[in-house]
């Protein structure tokens, strides 16, 4: 091309671009948002909303949008004129802003926004009209409407109907839906609550707020993991640390709010959202790119897949002493009314997976307590020895000294949030334009520590949580908010503990400085305990409840053989006791122990006390076979042999080898007869098990007298040569897997567990029957030339 038609063309470039550039410009300045804050009048609204809606106006005005923010509630118009007037005027401007530019700035939001009274579907499309309207008439194109339903959940579904059918923008236009929490009290309730928002919104639409996730120091953690990748590669898993820390305590106490406590209890208010969606940052595996919201969320929804299924075991609950009495007044109880609702609550969480397996991370949160804060802490295994005297320790070198990360999230000792990390670990890197290094506080200790321990920054200006949050709405990172994925999951994980603990008497405590040690509790493989007794027992009275260790275990006879009785905890101390004996003496005289287990829920605490409490049992030499499994996939959460992987296997070193499933799951089919399963777990024991002679089998009894798979009015498996049968369970899934009873009564030893005062009439029935197998095939178990041992607790047996 010659030169001059060059500098035609370059002349001609530059003009097409500078058109486009206008027209670009000229449609980003058209770009209208109505925000419609449902609500308006209330608490919420008042105190955190509206300022977070002025922060927005003040971030993004004069970038290309125009706005307009819709108050709406069921207050008349005047009356809820004079409540938005009032708290317009008392927003606050960021520090840095000068008085006459933020009264300025105030005077613009307030001619922005209005206040209306929306309750029926027409008032709903009068606002649209109205939208549609104004900008029509000031020439402007509208980009989207922000609802933020700032209301009682009871409220979501026709205020949802109303904007779905009378209120949604035209084409082109977005909508964003924004949900404050509860969202449902359990699994179920969630469930409803995302199908019916799910029929009149788009999950793409949908911003379920959890306010913590906008806290400034909870919103850093991510950024802070990536930023520092390098540093902790090595670090952040379970070869280094030794336990994670996530609290929020609080003084005040539910007064004013027992109606809602009632429902929902400190789980649900705090532990199931605001620590589970913490806990999902601290653990979940960081993506590459940390700006893409679908990859965040991916990895966090897998996270929570990770987690451990919670037992009542995993928690401890307390109620603060004037709980009761606010109920009854709040609520209007008679006196006789008992609320067993939760105040206090401290969870054992395990995760696991390769990153986490065995780390413990303790949740806890309560009301009425000594301090109000909230941190997250990582601490570190001390695996270092140090020469010298303590006092010549140095902390920025010495690794004897505590490691620790913490994300303080408010309030406490220092008063504000901060994230902090021992100096003896690393030198953090923080965004220098939005986090500051602390200065010094000479006497301030944290954690055990002074201050001059850490590397402690703090923001640079601090903000409001929902300030945060609503800039992302209106951004679009969903990864702030909650999908209904990683909804469903976190209640699928909380539902269990919340249905063991429904009958569950909380711990009373005083409350604040006076609750002493009553609340301290500690841990033991995947069991929390409180560390000391509770005030009222502490002194036993003359009518106070016996406790197990007021008795000794009890042995006599029962259908002519050996029975152990004890209250459950005691039983499954000496149940495990005597396995572990058995497999020491049988791994001594023949260097193998081969031991077949039962499934169900009897022997979960038998699993976990051999899995936690048994560090001499030799497991290497150990061979573990099952009684019985139900025709299911191995991994379904109805799986015998899930439920052994769950809580033994998986805490213990079983060469694998050693481990033998029933074969229920063949070609892709369940316990099909010409799969020949059954025959294929029968070669496998005559191979491996000396004449097909257990060391030890493991059965329970039915209420309907059944052991094992082996059912009333079926002679499936009673006698014969077989030694393992297909048979049909009168409950679902009713296909199963089984020993026969001959290969049961080859045994050395066959002990039968039962529990639970569900177990007394047939334990009172089979005590008075002879051999009757076809009736009671429990009444069949007599080993040939072993020994018989029924452990039996004292709610089976005495009622």
């Amino acid at each position: 091309m010659c030169p001059r038609h060059a500098g035609a063309w370059n002349m001609l470039t530059a003009a097409v671009c500078m058109a486009l550039l206008g027209c670009l410009q000229a449609q980003e300045l058209q770009g209208h948002v109505s925000v419609i804050l449902l609500g308006a009048t209330g608490d919420l609204a008042r105190k955190y909303l509206w300022q977070g809606l002025f922060q927005l106006y003040l971030e993004e005005a004069g970038k290309g949008h125009s706005f307009r923010f819709h108050g709406t509630a069921l207050t008349s118009t005047k009356q809820g004129q004079e409540v938005i007037a009032k708290v317009l005027e008392s927003l606050s401007c960021p520090r840095d802003t000068a008085p006459g530019r933020c009264a300025e700035l105030k005077a613009q939001f307030q001619q922005l926004s209005e206040y209306r009274r929306l309750k029926t579907p027409e008032d709903y499309l009068a606002l649209s009209k109205d939208i549609e309207a104004r900008v029509q008439h000031e020439g402007l194109q509208e980009v989207g409407r922000i609802f933020y339903f700032s209301v009682p959940p009871f409220a979501y579904a026709e205020i949802a109907r109303s904007i779905s059918s009378s209120c949604r923008p035209g084409p082109g236009a977005w909508l964003r839906v924004v949900l404050e929490k509860p969202f449902g009290h359990d699994h179920r309730s969630a469930q409803q609550l995302a199908a019916e928002l799910g029929s009149f919104f788009q999950e793409e639409e949908m911003y379920r707020v959890d306010h913590y996730l906008g806290k400034q120091v909870v919103a850093q953690i991510l950024p802070f993991r990536d930023q520092n990748r390098k540093a902790l590669d090595g670090l952040w898993n379970r070869h280094h640390v030794e336990r994670v820390e996530i609290i929020m305590k609080e003084t005040v106490d539910a007064e004013g709010r027992t109606s809602f406590y009632e429902e929902y209890g400190v789980i649900g208010d705090v532990l199931q959202n605001h620590l589970t969606e913490i806990l999902m940052l601290v653990a979940m595996e960081l993506p590459l790119n940390l700006s893409s919201s679908e990859a965040v969320l991916e990895h966090k929804l897998q996270a929570f897949r990770a987690l451990r299924g919670l037992q009542r075991g995993s928690a401890v609950v307390g109620q603060y002493q004037a709980y009761r009495g606010q109920v009854r007044r709040e609520l209007q109880k008679p006196d006789s009314f008992h609320s067993l609702t939760p105040t206090f609550a401290g969870v054992l969480v395990h995760i696991d997976n390769l990153r986490w397996e065995g780390v413990p991370f303790i949740l806890m949160s309560g009301k009425a307590l000594d301090e109000r804060v909230g941190y997250v802490r990582i601490l570190f295994k001390d695996q270092a020895y140090c020469a010298q005297s303590e006092k010549r320790w140095v902390p920025a070198q010495s690794h004897c000294l505590p490691q620790q990360i913490i994300f303080y999230i408010g309030h406490g000792e220092l008063g504000g949030p901060a994230v902090l990390v021992s100096r003896n670990l690393f030198r953090p890197s923080l965004p220098s334009a939005s986090w500051k290094e602390v200065e010094g506080q000479p006497g301030l200790r944290l954690f055990g520590r002074p201050l001059s321990d850490y590397y402690a920054y703090s923001p640079v200006r601090e903000q409001d949580a929902y300030s945060i949050l609503i800039s992302r709405i209106f951004h679009r990172r969903k990864d702030s908010f909650i999908t209904m994925e990683n909804l469903l999951a976190s209640w699928v994980f909380w539902t269990p503990l919340l249905d063991s603990l429904a009958h569950e008497v909380p711990r009373l405590y005083p409350g604040g400085a006076e609750n002493g040690h009553l609340l301290d509790f500690e841990f033991s493989g995947s069991h929390l305990s409180f560390s000391q007794p509770p005030l009222e027992q502490l002194v036993l009275g003359p009518d106070s409840a016996p406790m197990p260790s007021d008795f000794q275990v009890l042995r006599a006879k029962y259908r002519g053989s050996p029975l152990i009785s004890a209250w459950p905890e005691e039983l499954i101390a000496r149940l495990a006791g005597d396995i572990e004996a058995a497999a020491v003496q049988a791994v001594k005289r023949f260097g193998k122990f081969h031991l077949a287990l039962s499934g169900g829920s009897s022997p979960v605490a038998l699993f976990q006390q051999l899995a936690m409490g048994h560090y001499g049992f030799p497991w290497a030499h150990t061979h573990l076979w099952l009684v019985d499994e139900r025709c299911v996939p191995l991994w379904d959460p109805e799986s015998n042999f899930q439920g052994l992987q769950a809580h033994l296997l998986q805490h213990v070193r079983v060469p694998y080898y050693n481990v033998h499933p029933m074969p229920v799951h063949r070609r892709q089919r369940l316990c099909a007869e010409e799969d020949q399963g059954a025959q294929a777990y029968a070669e496998e024991i005559s191979t491996l098990v000396t004449n097909s002679s257990f060391d030890l089998v493991l059965l329970g009894m039915g209420t309907d007298g059944h052991t094992a798979s082996l059912f009333p009015q079926s002679p499936v498996g009673l006698d014969g040569k077989q030694l393992v049968v297909l048979t049909t369970s009168p409950s679902s899934p009713h296909r199963r897997m089984s020993l026969s009873l001959p290969v049961i009564n080859r045994a050395h030893k066959v002990a039968v567990l039962v529990m639970g005062r569900m177990k007394r009439e047939i334990a009172m029935l089979v005590s008075r029957v002879g051999r009757e197998p076809r009736k009671w095939p429990i009444s069949g178990v007599l080993p040939d030339s072993g020994q018989l041992v029924w452990y039996m607790d004292y709610d089976a047996f005495l009622g």
